[in-house]
């Protein structure tokens, strides 16, 4: 298992990676580790929530033909 506690203790960027981080998934333990976020995402065929505004994120669509729709 993944210790993402000890990762964010040694992220230099945790801080401002916290303060962009728009996902509302609160039990989400990758919040404001980008790194890891983007690597779990893009498993799934995602995006991160950070790539959509707040009102399409909620939805938790994340795909990416739900971020092409949103974007036109």
């Amino acid at each position: 298992m993944v210790n993402y506690e000890m990762m964010r203790d040694k992220c230099p960027n945790i801080k401002e990676n916290i303060k962009q981080c728009n996902c509302s998934y609160d039990p989400c333990d990758r919040k404001g580790l980008c790194c890891q976020c983007l690597h779990y995402h893009r498993r799934n065929g995602e995006l991160p929530g950070c790539y959509f505004s707040d009102a399409v994120e909620k939805t938790f669509d994340r795909s990416i033909s739900r971020f092409i729709q949103s974007r036109k």
